[in-house]
């Protein structure tokens, strides 16, 4: 099993960015985090960050017969990328949308997905571990 773990806007200031919401780990936390589970369940991964828009619809986009699965916290572009969610539905490939804090208990324009709709799952609020429960998630459905 083949997953791409994307990351967008902000992600990369993880432990210095609002940790109140955040927490204190940093990205490279998060990526030691992911990178372990990968290793225990198995799965072959790579982890990208961006801050901008358009490379991760690139990377959406190329993801089509090279992974069998997508991780993807879109960060702020959750709540304004029609892009995002045209490239997961052509893309085709089963998404898991994911993040760290729970959007739909803070802000309300944050409660609102343009990606949700093309998402097999959407895992919220559970800190890093929710990319451990969406690449779980993953792993039951291309196991399936």
């Amino acid at each position: 099993m083949k997953l791409l773990i994307l990351n967008g806007p902000n992600l990369n200031l993880l432990g210095v960015r609002e940790p109140e919401i955040y927490g204190n780990g940093t990205y490279a936390d998060l990526c030691k985090l992911i990178e372990a589970h990968a290793a225990a369940i198995g799965a072959e991964i790579e982890i990208r960050q961006t801050n901008h828009e358009g490379v991760l619809v690139d990377w959406i986009q190329e993801a089509r017969g090279k992974f069998d699965g997508i991780v993807l916290n879109p960060a702020a572009y959750t709540h304004t990328s029609v892009a995002l969610l045209d490239a997961v539905l052509a893309a085709g490939v089963p998404t898991v949308e994911v993040h760290l804090s729970d959007p739909d208990r803070r802000e309300p324009f944050r409660r609102v997905s343009y990606v949700r709709p093309a998402c097999v799952a959407c895992v919220k609020g559970r800190g890093p571990e929710g990319y451990l429960e969406a690449m779980n998630l993953l792993k039951l459905k291309i196991d399936s």
